[in-house]
């Protein structure tokens, strides 16, 4: 229920009685004044630094002054209020600012002002009819808000004609609404990150808070109190000094603010962009920089200022130095490290040495386009340059043993070399089996393995064993060993040997084939 305005007797009343020492709710009995109005002038005389009895030794038109009958506002006081509502509203965005400091400037320079409570009367009625609420002044460099758009745009390839989609990335910083937009080709994770490279740049700094909306980029698991987010994003953050905090699930207010944008977007930039062709996505993006800047530059039509201005006189200097690089988006995964030394990267199929000491234990990869590193306990072991050739051993000396250190040798050639001296059926069998195998690794060990046959068969039997199995269809150490140990390889000799075949009748002679 509304507090009622009282008459200036009846303030006198209820000064009279709180100065003797009634409650509240005795003194509303008493003048027949609901308690919400008694309550509500109890606060104005609080808020007045002033006692009841200096209160009541007031004139009638100084109380009136204080607290005006409804309606009836100090006219004088009010213009002098009114005139910095606008500088109120723009202090309100800078870190640390307070209402309580303003009123406290405001009386200093109009010492007969309003007391607290009225000066939160009037900056409140202000901000209403400029639809900016208190909840919704933000503070200068404190956040960015980011989101895709639900509306795509689109470019034609020029050699098939083909008409590709692609996503839209809007970035604001809600106190001075400064925008960003871009194009991307899709919402995965490494476009996002680049679009949100892109978008620090722009604004030539960092603010304080990222506020994504709950992307499948940004967030692993979403949820109204605690989301997830992924690994990469927060080595994000970490790169540029800054915190993630997610909107909440089913919370369209938490990002009020930039699904606004994304409406005036439309408007101003899909809109004129409809009407024209583009033939790539550099192309499309040029135009969408171009419109972006009539945007910024926009007067805003409640504050008569633009964007840019505000961004550049307000926000700007409060934003945080942006790093000398961009980030490089890192991908993480767990690998064992394998009994040579070694952990696999399936995504370049290749392999990086890790300290002999940590063979079967399982360690995190953290890599990107240049680096690979590898942790164990969260303690970094070694850093190594990557490789995107496939089946390439990225090694350290120092992370072998002395056993190791027979296998860094370890290449196709080598093989060769040692299989040289057992006859040229055995090169070629080692040869044919490193190329048939997907990882060199797997064909080096099986290589050694046959190379040693010679150790317990003579050179002669296992070269006549390699020629006996270079027609079959695939190449294996057990391939050898099953022929050696079942004595194919002399059966092989034995049919050789004998060429006279007794005649018989029944026996076709070799004029029959011709």
């Amino acid at each position: 229920m509304a507090a009622k305005r009282l008459e200036i007797m009846d303030i006198r009343q209820l000064l009279q009685l709180k100065s003797q020492g009634f409650s509240n709710r005795k003194i509303g009995k008493i003048l027949e004044i609901h308690r919400n109005s008694v309550n509500e002038y109890v606060r104005l005389f609080d808020a007045c630094s002033q006692s009841y009895q200096d209160l009541l030794k007031l004139s009638d038109e100084e109380l009136f002054v204080l607290f005006p009958l409804k309606g009836r506002t100090d006219q004088r006081r009010y213009e002098d209020l009114s005139t910095h509502f606008s500088y109120f509203l723009k202090e309100l965005k800078k870190p640390g600012c307070t209402r309580q400091s303003l009123w406290q400037e405001y009386l200093y320079q109009y010492p007969q002002g309003y007391c607290y409570t009225q000066f939160n009367h009037h900056f409140n009625d202000y901000l209403k009819r400029v639809k900016a609420s208190g909840k919704l002044i933000h503070k200068a460099g404190e956040k960015l808000y980011i989101d895709y758009t639900g509306k795509k745009l689109y470019y034609t390839d020029p050699s098939t004609g083909e008409v590709i989609s692609v996503e839209v990335f809007v970035g604001i910083l809600p106190c001075s609404q400064y925008t960003f937009v871009q194009a991307s080709p899709s919402q995965k994770r490494e476009d996002f990150i680049d679009c949100l490279n892109d978008c620090l740049r722009f604004f030539g700094g960092v603010p304080c808070v990222i506020v994504p909306d709950n992307l499948k980029s940004a967030v692993s698991k979403a949820s109204k109190y605690e989301p997830i987010l992924n690994k990469t994003f927060k080595d994000f953050a970490l790169h540029y000094a800054c915190s993630i905090n997610p909107t909440r699930s089913y919370s369209p207010q938490d990002k009020a603010l930039v699904e606004g944008a994304v409406k005036l977007v439309y408007q101003r930039i899909f809109y004129p962009l409809n009407k024209m062709d583009f033939f790539s996505l550099k192309e499309l993006n040029h135009q969408i920089a171009v419109l972006l800047e009539a945007y910024n530059d926009h007067l805003l039509t409640h504050l008569q200022i633009s964007r840019r201005q505000q961004f550049q006189t307000i926000e700007q200097p409060y934003l945080s130095n942006l790093p000398c690089e961009k980030y490089e988006i890192r991908y993480y995964k767990t690998a064992k490290v394998q009994k040579m030394g070694y952990i696999f990267l399936s995504d370049s199929k290749n392999y990086y040495s890790v300290p002999y000491r940590y063979i079967g234990k399982k360690v995190q990869v953290q890599y990107n386009q240049k680096t690979v590193d590898i942790y164990y306990n969260h303690q970094r072991l070694v850093s190594h340059l990557r490789s995107f050739k496939a089946g390439i051993y990225v090694t350290l000396p120092e992370h072998l043993n002395s056993t190791h250190k027979f296998y860094s040798d370890w290449s196709p050639t080598y093989f060769e070399k040692l299989a040289t001296p057992l006859g040229p059926s055995v090169v070629d069998y080692v040869r044919a089996l490193i190329d048939q195998v997907a990882y060199p690794e797997i064909g080096y060990k099986q290589c050694l393995g046959i190379i040693a046959l010679a150790t317990t068969y003579s050179k002669q039997r296992l070269n006549n064993a390699c020629k006996r199995a270079l027609g079959f269809h695939r190449y294996s150490y057990r391939t050898i060993k099953n022929i050696l140990e079942n004595k194919m390889d002399l059966a092989e000799q034995d049919l050789g040997s004998k060429t006279n075949i007794p005649d018989h009748e029944n026996i076709r002679g070799p004029e029959y084939y011709q």
